[in-house]
């Protein structure tokens, strides 16, 4: 993460253009990959980039809605609250993301 940010914990990651309408981005954090979803009218979810089924790159998966679908097997994860759609049961973690001046920012520090 050279060149970002902080600001009252709050790290600058990105800027919104920088993330395509249903698609998204990797950042590398100390703590592993977070994918970057924006949605088609421009809110931002951050998740960890694993999906809790085997582990497969949510951040190369579809974007519809505020889901993600896994590239791997279809599981359908929300990305508001990180849980896998029935039947599949499982969670992702989420970061906390914030949108200010065009600029995307996560809650990466305690």
């Amino acid at each position: 993460m050279d060149g970002s940010i902080v600001t009252g914990g709050w790290v600058d990651v990105a800027r919104l253009e920088d993330i395509p309408r249903l698609g998204s981005r990797v950042v590398a954090t100390a703590k592993g990959a977070v994918a970057l979803f924006r949605t088609a009218d421009d809110s931002v979810f951050a998740v960890d980039d694993h999906c809790p089924h085997k582990g497969g790159p949510l951040s190369q998966g579809i974007v519809h809605g505020q889901a993600v679908t896994c590239p791997l097997h279809n599981w359908v994860i929300d990305l508001a609250s990180g849980e896998a759609q029935a039947p599949d049961v499982g969670c992702v973690k989420r970061t906390p993301v914030k949108l200010e001046q065009g600029r995307v920012l996560l809650a990466l520090r305690a």
